[in-house]
């Protein structure tokens, strides 16, 4: 899917709190639903209507323009796919393997990413980290989290 006038869906997230897709000429408010594998979350996400039929399908949100990527980036974060980041308690390195002891909104968390997996900047602000398992932790605004979460999330942030 991309965001060309050549019967792509183009999505858009508005002030009402609701991303919104447009393909063939319709528009309607959807809502993320990730398929299988959970493992590769950037991919597979089916766009359901209020009656749960498939608007729009991603196969996958790098194949996105920047906007419409931003807006799923956001809705996906809205629906709770994502583990919201709020404090960096340690970050450890082994071979290949970085070891996260993190706080999240949904309680104290421990994971595992790649040596060479390094948390990005998202369009819809933040920055975002994918584990192993495939889980998805949001950092809404770095600049909010304490100095020492800070500190920790810069070293490998940047």
């Amino acid at each position: 899917m991309g965001t060309s006038d050549q019967g792509r869906a183009v999505l858009r997230w508005r002030p009402d709190g609701q991303l919104w897709a447009e393909a063939g000429g319709r528009s309607a408010p959807v809502v993320v639903h990730r398929c299988f594998p959970w493992s590769d979350p950037a991919r597979h996400i089916s766009l359901r209507d209020h009656d749960e039929e498939e608007f729009a399908y991603v196969r996958d949100v790098s194949e996105l323009g920047e906007k419409s990527r931003a807006a799923l980036e956001r809705a996906l974060v809205a629906a709770g796919f994502l583990l919201e980041i709020t404090a960096v308690v340690d970050v450890s390195e082994e071979v290949e393997i970085r070891h996260w002891a993190v706080r999240t909104r949904q309680g104290s968390r421990r994971f595992q990413t790649r040596l060479d997996d390094w948390p990005v900047q998202i369009a819809g602000g933040g920055l975002l980290i994918r584990d192993l398992a495939g889980d998805l932790y949001h950092v809404p605004d770095p600049e909010a989290l304490d100095s020492g979460s800070r500190d920790w999330l810069w070293a490998y942030a940047g």
